[in-house]
């Protein structure tokens, strides 16, 4: 999908964020913790996030104490006490809600990846997360008093060895990376296996199945593709068939899904962008400015002109 939302990587997060308690390898990894004040006073990192971005690299954290809510990929996700999220490269992530008056009681501690550093870590932990999410309404893990024993151990490892004076620092942690991700995958597994049981539904197993594939088509396909004929085809499936397991599972329909994702992503556009209004629909495959106009108000009730503007 081409690059138009705003993205920002663990440089810009440094960045944005100068009160996080961090210990990092250049631009590669980073590893840290934010609590009480530090969380309120990352005033620009919390801006950034309440409006749709993607991460360059993968993103797990943990949250120790407090609540808010996350969209991924439109899809909105509360995040409780004892929740380790996993976020991989290409998903727009935003926060959707949090108490301001909670934000000082927040206690987060995080590891970032950037991917070209996660491609030399040999293990797919990408596929098996992919995996999981079409099988689950919900991406947040609830670690048990074991895994949170471990995890621990893990966080305050990895801490030591990136404040230390070591010369091959970044291929320690590297295979340090490839443990955690295997202590990371079979807590996704048996939490996968855990829901899936719980639910003793195939059919609805089905249902998400479909949706979770669905959602990753457009994804990454919606700025050229917007029929439905092109996601069955890629499903096998027939474009009305699909359109009724994609109903039944959301509750929407699914060109209102890829409706919802060009509409963001032109909305990034006029937003972060200098483009010409005739390049955003250049790029979003519109036949012509008319076309986009009608289709932007339409969804919005202003002109592309309007919402820039404003």
């Amino acid at each position: 999908m081409e690059d138009s939302l705003q993205t920002i990587d663990i440089r810009q997060i440094k960045a944005l964020a100068p009160m996080i308690d961090e210990y990092s390898i250049g631009d590669d990894f980073i590893i840290g913790e934010v609590s009480g004040r530090r969380v309120e006073k990352n005033e620009g990192l919390l801006k950034t996030l309440q409006y749709p971005v993607r991460f360059d690299g993968y993103l797990i954290f943990f949250l120790k104490k407090g609540h808010f809510s996350v969209d991924v990929n439109l899809k909105t996700y509360e995040v409780n006490e004892n929740s380790l999220m996993i976020q991989v490269p290409g998903n727009i992530i935003k926060i959707a809600s949090y108490k301001e008056e909670s934000v000082a009681e927040t206690e987060l501690v995080f590891v970032l990846i950037s991917t070209e550093f996660m491609s030399g870590v040999r293990f797919d932990f990408l596929k098996i997360f992919q995996e999981g999410m079409r099988l689950l309404d919900d991406p947040c893990i609830t670690l048990d008093e074991f895994q949170l024993s471990i995890a621990n151990d893990y966080f305050n490892l990895a801490r030591k060895i990136v404040s230390a004076p070591l010369e091959n620092k970044k291929e320690i942690i590297g295979a340090l990376i490839t443990s955690l991700t295997y202590l990371s995958a079979d807590a996704w597994k048996t939490h996968v296996n855990k829901a899936l049981e719980e639910r003793g539904s195939s059919n609805t197993t089905r249902l998400n199945q479909v949706f979770e594939q669905f959602i990753s088509l457009v994804s990454e396909y919606h700025t050229s593709e917007r029929g439905m004929a092109f996601y069955a085809d890629k499903m096998c499936l027939t474009p009305k068939y699909l359109s009724k397991l994609v109903k039944q599972a959301s509750g929407r329909s699914a060109p209102d899904w890829i409706d919802s994702f060009v509409i963001l992503e032109a909305k990034n556009m006029l937003k972060y962008s200098n483009l010409a209004i005739k390049e955003i629909v250049f790029k979003l495959h519109f036949p012509n400015q008319s076309v986009f106009y009608k289709f932007f108000k339409a969804h919005t009730g202003m002109t592309p002109s309007q919402y820039r503007n404003g």
